[in-house]
């Protein structure tokens, strides 16, 4: 039986602890001795393999569910730095590619002069702002921004 049940594993592509025998038929089992045989016997399903035991998705689907709406975050789910999850570079290049997108659209609409430009664009790469909201009370508290009057 342990040849049949190697040459049935082989055939069937799978291990052979997943071969099963059908009971009934264990006479006409013990005298397949080809390949060929085995084969009619599978055909027959008088030899077949229990199904792998995969494990089931159903729990992992639930959880990408849940980090979809921003659950399941917090420390004890993370594996990398802060760093790894986002880098200080990307969020630098963000930070600064924002306010000297703003700074630019402020001088194509005239509201700031060229040495104005200058200056805070320097600081912009000098990293003195923090934010885009700290750029504008900057630009409000020193009155960089000209209105223009009509």
């Amino acid at each position: 039986m342990k040849t049949q049940k190697r040459l049935a594993a082989s055939l069937l592509k799978c291990s052979t602890n997943k071969i099963r025998f059908d009971q009934s038929r264990l006479e006409d089992i013990k005298k397949a001795i080809t390949r060929n045989d085995i084969l009619r016997l599978i055909n027959q399903k008088a030899i077949n393999y229990a199904a792998e035991n995969s494990q089931s998705r159903g729990p992992a689907r639930k959880i990408a569910r849940q980090k979809k709406k921003g659950r399941q975050v917090g420390h004890g789910s993370r594996k990398g730095t802060a760093n790894a999850r986002l880098p200080s570079k990307t969020e630098w290049i963000k930070k600064v590619r924002l306010q000297r997108r703003f700074i630019r659209h402020l001088k194509d609409k005239e509201l700031l002069n060229i040495a104005n430009y200058a200056a805070l664009y320097s600081k912009i790469k000098g990293g003195f702002f923090r934010n885009l909201r700290h750029l504008k009370l900057h630009l409000e508290e020193y009155k960089l921004i000209e209105r223009k009057e009509k």
